[in-house]
């Protein structure tokens, strides 16, 4: 890992190998999910380190330049754009919040169900069946209600406490590594003054919103809030 300065800007590069690195091998390795994984742990750590010392512009995984003057010629054209993204990033980090329907189990008894235990008298066996289907399902509608009510009061009160805010898709299950259904996919830039602030307030919103599971990463670098472009690889 080294240095290359110019403009006023650092940027940490490091040396890649052209047969997995090269245009056609990094297309395949990108398919790899365990060659995905493993670079960007390492790609991670990386820039972790360095958003211990100073603020970082996290660079796309695998952005790759032909040679140090590649690299130095895209921080001289990105130069005003770079420095402001550093100024709003100093002192900030981000936090990850993902919010899922809570399972069943989890809801019996919230207050102010009204269909919890509900069963009313029935006159045959056809009848008790028909009823208590309609019950479980109006009790699951309404559990999904309350689910994507506490899943917006999260993301409402979380982007209240922080510089700024983002909304992803919600991921499928085998994606999100989460059983339950995704109903908030978000991360949020918190000043790290407030950091106790913020988490505090995630414990408080998990006590009050059973409906839902919150599922809580970072704080880690500003990879969601270093603006929609990013330097396009040149080789």
């Amino acid at each position: 890992m080294r240095a290359v300065r110019t403009a006023g800007l650092t940027a940490f590069v490091g040396d890649v190998d052209r047969l997995e690195f090269g245009a056609a091998p990094l297309r395949r390795n990108l398919e790899d999910l365990d060659w995905l994984d493993r670079t960007a742990r390492a790609h991670h750590a990386v820039i972790e380190a360095i958003a211990e010392r100073c603020p970082v512009v996290p660079m796309r995984l695998a952005t790759v330049y032909a040679s140090d003057e590649g690299v130095a010629g895209m921080l001289r054209q990105r130069a005003p754009d770079l420095r402001e993204t550093l100024s709003r990033l100093r002192a900030r980090r981000e936090w990850g919040v993902k919010a899922f329907a809570a399972e069943p189990a989890d809801m019996s008894g919230t207050p102010g169900d009204p269909h919890a235990g509900r069963v009313t008298a029935a006159t045959g066996p056809g009848a008790t069946y028909l009823q208590r289907r309609r019950a479980q399902l109006t009790a699951a509608e309404y559990g999904r209600q309350q689910a994507m009510a506490g899943a917006r009061a999260v993301h409402a009160e979380l982007g209240r406490l922080a510089v700024s805010g983002r909304l992803y898709p919600p991921q499928a299950p085998e994606l999100a590594g989460q059983p339950g259904r995704m109903l908030l996919n978000a991360a949020y830039l918190v000043a790290d003054a407030r950091a106790e602030t913020f988490a505090a307030a995630i414990a408080g919103l998990t006590a009050r919103h059973r409906s839902v599971r919150l599922v809580v990463t970072g704080p880690w670098p500003a990879y969601s809030f270093v603006g929609e472009q990013q330097a396009e690889a040149q080789r």
